[in-house]
């Protein structure tokens, strides 16, 4: 695809939404009464703020965790949730969750894909597969393949996965994606993982929309979450995330620096919102698609992300990395 094409696929509609709209206005006025969504780190920072979203909206909202237990306390008091075990790292577990969910027969109307870590010390799951590129990425294309079946049923469904403007530092990495011969980089294994979250979403959009099956990616803003439980107190004090009391937390807010509740808004605008109907495929953010840019650091999206030759490239990798064939 030329980026003439791209240029007009990746084409902002003027949705009215913006970098200070927040996700429960998003909502305004929809009612989700009956609907089923999925979402992985729905109990901490964005995905915790998409659920309650969801949930007072009227949907029925099942959050995954490695420990339902300590995921409880986060979501207390949250109406219409259910708590469920699910490891990302494990492929067992992956398989086992959507077991479980496909045996319940019912259908699935949202997955937003919210799990994730960033700028983590190299680690490796028991493939040896790095552990960005394991739970960013390969853990939730396994989830939705299994999980498949149940998407289709819904008669229209929506697949989120959140990416991230750091996608601009890092095409994926066809030769060495698991850091086997380069040296390892933490923020390039994130960025190379962000950049699958877009690839991924273009080439199941293209899969899925026979089957009213939409897919996006969103780039939710730089947020102050436990997403930055790996970064030193230097690291962020130059992103200006740690005050002078030595607190962790932006103390001011622009377009691209938002709020937890302003963050979590281009996630939910792209899981239920009507202006997508009929669209997909697409990387957006401050609650609109994006363009496609070249200027590192500024608002779009880079070409590598959305490029289809790479994302049938990618799709075909992830099969044989995970052992997954996914049958449409």
């Amino acid at each position: 695809m030329t980026i003439q094409n791209l240029s007009e696929l990746q084409a902002p509609i003027s949705s009215g939404f913006g970098p200070r709209t927040t996700a429960k206005e998003i909502l305004v006025g929809q009612d989700l009464t009956g609907q089923i969504a999925i979402v992985t780190g729905g109990y901490s920072g964005l995905g915790l703020e998409a659920v309650r979203a969801l949930a007072a909206a009227g949907a029925t909202v099942i959050v995954p965790a490695r420990t339902p237990e300590k995921a409880q306390a986060a979501l207390d008091g949250i109406p219409g949730v259910e708590l469920e075990r699910l490891d990302l790292m494990d492929p067992g577990s992956i398989n086992e969750f959507a077991n479980r969910f496909l045996e319940s027969g019912r259908p699935l109307h949202i997955l937003i894909n919210a799990a994730g870590i960033m700028a983590a010390p190299l680690a490796r799951d028991a493939r040896g597969i790095e552990s960005h590129l394991a739970v960013n990425h390969l853990g939730h294309f396994q989830l939705v393949a299994k999980l498949w079946p149940a998407l289709k049923k819904a008669g229209g469904a929506r697949i989120v996965s959140v990416s991230s403007r750091a996608l601009q530092l890092s095409a994926f990495n066809f030769e060495d994606p698991n850091f086997n011969v380069r040296e390892y980089d933490k923020w390039l294994a994130y960025a190379q993982s962000k950049t699958a979250n877009a690839l991924f979403a273009v080439a199941m959009d293209k899969r899925g929309e026979a089957h009213r099956v939409r897919a996006f990616s969103v780039h939710p803003g730089t947020i102050s979450t436990d997403l930055a439980r790996h970064l030193t107190d230097d690291e962020l004090r130059a992103m200006g995330a740690l005050n002078e009391l030595g607190q962790r937390g932006f103390t001011e807010y622009n377009d691209e620096i938002k709020t937890i509740e302003e963050g979590a808004a281009t996630l939910i605008w792209c899981a239920v919102h009507p202006q997508l109907d009929g669209k997909g495929g697409v990387y957006c953010e401050n609650g609109d698609i994006a363009v496609v840019t070249d200027k590192p650091y500024t608002p779009g999206v880079f070409e590598w992300a959305v490029n289809t030759a790479d994302a049938e490239r990618l799709w075909k990798l992830s099969e044989q990395l995970t052992g997954t064939e996914f049958i449409i």
